[in-house]
């Protein structure tokens, strides 16, 4: 962590491991916590695999969604850690995001009353860094963190595979 060019935040969330990766890697669950209430998530893509996409829309009013995110899973260790970056977009080519460009490593370990999740969004150069701080990380980063808690702390560990009928 290099505290010129990086923003960090850590939260026990209070489920298991499996129902944050869950959160994380179920295009419903994920559309549920990924952009900042009110404002409302369509997931186009979420492929969770190294140089798998992740593409988002985003709404305010429920009708119109306009793009979000377009990027690139870098690193995928099951239940365990999330890589991705929106410098490379979904179909792997150089991208020029706004409002910043940015990787995001997510880390998921266990601890006594759930999950210790952190988050380290790193940036280019120091002017980046500031620019994602003064419009918002804390805020934004926050309150999905808090919706991401939400959604894994009400569903808790997803259910295995239906049992055979007889």
């Amino acid at each position: 962590m290099n505290p010129d060019l990086d923003l960090t935040m850590t939260r026990v969330i209070r489920a298991p491991r499996t129902a944050v990766w869950s959160a994380w890697t179920d295009p419903s669950r994920f559309a549920e916590w990924w952009i900042p209430a009110p404002s409302l998530c369509r997931v186009d893509r979420l492929d969770v695999r190294p140089g798998g996409a992740l593409v988002t829309r985003l709404s305010d009013d429920g009708v119109e969604f306009v793009p979000h995110l377009d990027a690139c899973f870098l690193v995928v260790d099951d239940h365990e850690r999330i890589v991705f970056t929106n410098v490379i977009d979904s179909a792997w080519r150089p991208a020029n995001p706004s409002p910043v460009p940015m990787t995001a490593e997510i880390t998921m370990k266990d601890h006594p009353d759930g999950t210790d999740y952190r988050v380290i969004v790193r940036h280019g150069d120091p002017a980046a860094r500031d620019l994602h701080e003064k419009i918002g990380f804390a805020d934004g980063w926050g309150s999905v963190t808090a919706q991401l808690a939400g959604v894994a702390e009400s569903q808790g560990a997803p259910s295995g595979p239906p049992s055979p009928r007889s």
